[in-house]
Formats: structure tokens, C-alpha cells, sequence
């Protein structure tokens, strides 16, 4: 019995730890929800490392998104390394919930009273028959992640939000959450802020209730995240509309281009100002709250990490396609063939080039469950598609071959790693360069002290690159994801009246 209770009161500590201050307060028609941040730590890392030889890993899910132009992104979500929560209530009265607020996915779940995984143990939990405004619905639900899944059933009850009440709120009672993710994680549940287009079973979103029932003055909603550390708060968002305090000059808007996501169209990604011309003829990216870096194709993150000295993880067969078909690559380029179709050319790759360099590329870093024929020419394709993107951005700026090759092999050590993580110099940062991305023609910076993440455990202080390698097939991809490492540089507004997103400095 003493055994029992000494587990029971280790559980309740772990939750008032893991339950963060919130403040709210409303004013002209805007709600404010104050943030509350959590340090990018090892333990971070390390549950990062275990869910992945668990076999929950975000190439999986990449793999899965090829089949359909409506595949949910939402499955390539690794909330592992989520920072900001805020607080939400639902229910008469309301019963609280830490959630993170993802404007990368539409529905609102939280743990269930009936859910009895170890998750559920460690957080908070719904519990309907303490509700008088808790109507049942009951239709089943399950949302596949990168790092995890989540299923139970609808309900419907008033959620509130700051001061706001949304009232007959449709949401999900997760009545099981196996994965590792969930157990580890900071927050009960997840509020999503995207479009209706990408909500499972159909379910309005909250914010879409917010504005249906006029509880908000304007349909915007805007977030500030504080990346001084030093400071309690975390950050803030504000729903119908923006605070001037929380930003500088004027913001740069850009349309919606696909509704389900906050999708728009981004310009050239430049290094220390010179392009990389991975997306000088345009690339999507979607605004992700949900995400704590800066995620992008495998092959250009790689020439970033090299840029800023990051070390990721050896590829062999990227050395090997360097080393036997390197020179050809650049006589083929030098002799004007189309870059889309060398690759088909030399055999590495079975398409006929229509998909287009760079389109499709999965990481080849994680290739070691690939035992089939077929695995190992998907990872020489692979490798070759981006050894061409790389061999014609040196052949642009004159280099020799001798240089050129010199250059690939380098990038070859620099692919990330499966979870995306590399290191750099912590001494280094002073002399590492800007990068940059262009959003409505205006070029947004990122400094070093900007998108390299430090990492504390005891006297020892880590650098980790806030740029991921995530592989979006086509037709959806390639695809951009910007999350807390830019959002947290630039406030960003989201228009859901304007269908369009604003980004401006941050104050």
C-alpha cells in the first residue's frame, strides 16, 4: 500500500511540474493567451532518439504522403520538441488543459477520462460527467503523427479560451495515446488553428467557432513568441487581431495558396546573401506553430549545415554517387542536358525526370532498414538528385570540377541526421552567416544567435542547428515548414478574414 501511495503522490508532483502558468486578459475585442516556454533540453534529444528506434519515425510518414495530394501533413508533426503551451478550459466549469497552440493541424483533443495509457496518467484528463454542458457525440477518431498517434471519439462541450467561451465545441477524447511522445510530453492536448480543409472527421475548429459566434473583433489571430530566455513569458497570442507592441515596422503579407495548411509561396533561400537557387523559381511553405524549427528538403538544409559548420551524419552512398558519376554530373550540366532527367540518364533513377530534380527526395541517412534492390537504388537516386542541385549551384559561381567535387563530398558528411540534428562550434557563432528566405519579394534574416539552439545539461552547453531535413514528396511538396526558430524572429499574423499571412520583426 505505502508502495502505491508513494507512486501516486510521484504522479501528481510530475503533473504540477509539467503544468505551466498561463495568464489571459481581454481588451478592444482582442484576447490575449499568454505562453508559457519550456528550454529546448536533452531530454528533448534523447526521447527523440528513443521514439525513433522505436520505429515511429517521420520518414514513415513522408513515405505515406507520395499516394495522395490529400494526405494530411499533419503526420509528419513531431511535437517532441514543442517549447510554447498556453492554457485552455472546457466544460461548466471548466476543467483545465496545457495544449500547445498549432496553427499546423485543425482539431482540439485532449485526454480522456476513459483513456488509461501511461500518458494519460501523467496528464490531465476530461472528464464528461463533470460537465453540464457535455453533450455526447461519439463518433469514432485517430490522428496519425510523425512521432506518434492519438484515437478515442468526438464530444461536444463549450471550450474556453482567455475570457472567451465557444460554446458547443466539437473535440476528440483520446481514449488512447501508446506512443512514447505523449508520455514525455509537456502539454495534455493540442489546439489546432489551420483550416477546415484538414480536420479530421470533418470537425469545426475552434478559431472557425470563434469568429462564427462573433467572438472576436476582427477574424485574425497573431502570435509573439519571447525568445529571451532571461524572461518569464513565454510568449503571447492574440486572437482578433495584433498587438503593436509585439512587433516592429510594417508587416509583409503573402496569400493563402492552398487552404488546410497556412500555406503560401516562398522566393530564393540565400546564405550570407548569395542564393542557394534551390527556390528562385518559387517553393511552398506553411507557417507552423507546432514546429520548433526550420524544416526544409533534405538537399538544401545539407548546404546550410555545411555553411554554418554543423556536423550531421556520413553517407556513404552519398560519396559513392560523388565519387563514380561526380564528373559526369557536371559534363552534363556543362552540356546543357536538363538537370531533371541526368539522374534517369545514368540509371540511378527510374522516373523520366517529370517529377524534377529535388522533387521526392527522402533522406538518405536512415536507409538501414532498406534491404531490397529497390531501397538501395532509391537511396543512389537519392543522392544523385541532390548532388545535381549542389553540382549547379557551384557551376553558377565558376568553380572548378576539382572544386566542385571537393564541394559535394563535404555536403555528403554534412547530411543531418534522421531527426535532423547537428551540431556546431558554440565558439563558432560570431563568424557563422546569415540565412536568409524570401517571403512577398522582401528577404527575411536569420542570425546565429537566431536559429542555433543551445543545450544545457549541467555544466556542459551543446549548439544544435534550428534547420531540419524533412522530405515532402511531390504533389505536395517540396515544402518548407516554418516554425518556432522563424516565428520566433518574425510576429506572425494570421488572416483568416484576408486569407493571407504578415510577417514582421519581432519586438
Amino acid at each position: 500500500m505505502g508502495t502505491r501511495i508513494k507512486l501516486f503522490t510521484a504522479l501528481l508532483f510530475i503533473c504540477f511540474l509539467m503544468f505551466p502558468m498561463v495568464f489571459s486578459a481581454s481588451n478592444d475585442g482582442k484576447v490575449r493567451i499568454g505562453l508559457k516556454r519550456r528550454k529546448f533540453g536533452q531530454n528533448i534529444r534523447v526521447a527523440s532518439k528513443i521514439a525513433t528506434k522505436e520505429g515511429v519515425s517521420l520518414k514513415n510518414s513522408v513515405e505515406k504522403l507520395g499516394d495522395s495530394a490529400d494526405t494530411d501533413i499533419v503526420a509528419l508533426k513531431n511535437y517532441l520538441n514543442a517549447q510554447y503551451f498556453g492554457e485552455i478550459g472546457i466544460g461548466t466549469p471548466p476543467q483545465k488543459f496545457t495544449v500547445i497552440f498549432d496553427t499546423g493541424s485543425s482539431n482540439l483533443w485532449v485526454p480522456s477520462s476513459k483513456c488509461f495509457s501511461v500518458a494519460c496518467l501523467l496528464h490531465s484528463k476530461y472528464k464528461s460527467k463533470r460537465s453540464s454542458t457535455y453533450e455526447k457525440n461519439g463518433k469514432h477518431a485517430s490522428i496519425q503523427y510523425g512521432t506518434g498517434a492519438i484515437s478515442g471519439y468526438f464530444s461536444e462541450d463549450h471550450v474556453k479560451v482567455g475570457d472567451l467561451i465557444v460554446k458547443k465545441q466539437e473535440f476528440i477524447e483520446a481514449t488512447k495515446e501508446p506512443s512514447l511522445t505523449f508520455v514525455l510530453a509537456q502539454f495534455d492536448g493540442i489546439l489546432g488553428l489551420g483550416f477546415k480543409e484538414i480536420s479530421v472527421g470533418d470537425a469545426v475548429p475552434v478559431w472557425y467557432n470563434m469568429v462564427d459566434q462573433n467572438l472576436v473583433k476582427e477574424p485574425v489571430f497573431s502570435f509573439w513568441f519571447n525568445r529571451n530566455e532571461d524572461e518569464e513569458q513565454g510568449g503571447e497570442i492574440v486572437f482578433g487581431g495584433v498587438d503593436p507592441n509585439h512587433y516592429k515596422g510594417e508587416h509583409t503579407y503573402v496569400p493563402v495558396t492552398k487552404k488546410g495548411y497556412w500555406q503560401f509561396d516562398m522566393g530564393d533561400v540565400l546564405i550570407n546573401g548569395s542564393t542557394t537557387e534551390f527556390c528562385s523559381g518559387g517553393c511552398s511553405a506553411i507557417a507552423d506553430s507546432g514546429t520548433s524549427l526550420l524544416a526544409g528538403p533534405t538537399s538544401i538544409i545539407t548546404q546550410v549545415n555545411h555553411a554554418i559548420g554543423a556536423s550531421g551524419v556520413v553517407s556513404e552512398e552519398c560519396k559513392t554517387v560523388v565519387a563514380e558519376y561526380g564528373e559526369t554530373i557536371i559534363k552534363m550540366l556543362l552540356a546543357k542536358d536538363q538537370p531533371k532527367k541526368i539522374c534517369s540518364t545514368l540509371g540511378l533513377c527510374a522516373f523520366d525526370g517529370t517529377r524534377g530534380v529535388s522533387m521526392g527526395i527522402e533522406s538518405v541517412v536512415d536507409n538501414t532498414t532498406q534491404k531490397s534492390s529497390n531501397g538501395l537504388h532509391d537511396v543512389m537516386c537519392n543522392a544523385c538528385e541532390m548532388a545535381v542541385v549542389w553540382a549547379q549551384s557551384q557551376l553558377k559561381d565558376e568553380k572548378t570540377q576539382d572544386q566542385i567535387l571537393n564541394y559535394i563530398d563535404g555536403l555528403c558528411e554534412k547530411l543531418p541526421s534522421p531527426m535532423g540534428e547537428s551540431v556546431i562550434d558554440c565558439d563558432s557563432l560570431s563568424t557563422l552567416p546569415s540565412v536568409s528566405f524570401t517571403i512577398g519579394g522582401k528577404v527575411f534574416d536569420l542570425k546565429p544567435e537566431q536559429y542555433v539552439l543551445k543545450v544545457t545539461q549541467g555544466p556542459v552547453t551543446e549548439c544544435i542547428s534550428g534547420f531540419a531535413a524533412l522530405d515532402v514528396p511531390p504533389p505536395r511538396g517540396p515544402l518548407w515548414i516554418l516554425g518556432d526558430v522563424f516565428m520566433g524572429t518574425y510576429h506572425t499574423v494570421f488572416d483568416y478574414g484576408n486569407l493571407r499571412v504578415g510577417f514582421a520583426e519581432a519586438a
